[in-house]
């Protein structure tokens, strides 16, 4: 799950607004604190979909340290988390040689684990590229 920072602003006699630093461009705004949460929700949700579509990369979400001490997020009223579930990208088949001890391994733990094959493969390769 992809968590991002979505930091709240306010002036007197406004809405909410609600923008997010890891995507700029990408504001919404609210009536109340939580209306606006909803409406970050939707906002970061169509905004990710249009950069799929585009065959942009995601960014990785920011750290909040690195966040809340930017000078231009000094004003900010709140700062939400916004959790989103796995981002779905293009899926591409491909073909592997493997040895077979291994791939018997391979079918083991991801059954013990509920998992497929392909999303145990993808997982171990997202935790090899991350560890980079």
């Amino acid at each position: 799950m992809a968590n991002y920072i979505a930091v709240v602003h306010r002036e007197p006699e406004s809405e909410y607004g609600v923008s997010f630093p890891d995507f700029p461009g990408c504001i919404t705004a609210g009536k109340t604190l939580e209306e606006a949460k909803d409406m970050a929700v939707e906002a970061l949700k169509l905004h990710i979909k249009g950069i799929i579509e585009d065959g942009e990369k995601i960014p990785k979400p920011s750290k909040f340290d690195d966040i809340i001490n930017r000078s231009e997020y000094s004003d900010a009223v709140a700062f939400l988390l916004i959790s989103l579930p796995d981002i779905k990208t293009k899926r591409v088949r491909v073909n592997i040689t493997i040895p077979d001890d291994i791939l018997k391994k391979i079918d083991d733990i991801a059954r013990k684990k509920g998992m497929t094959r392909s999303s145990f493969l993808t997982v171990a390769a997202q935790k090899e590229i991350e560890a980079q």
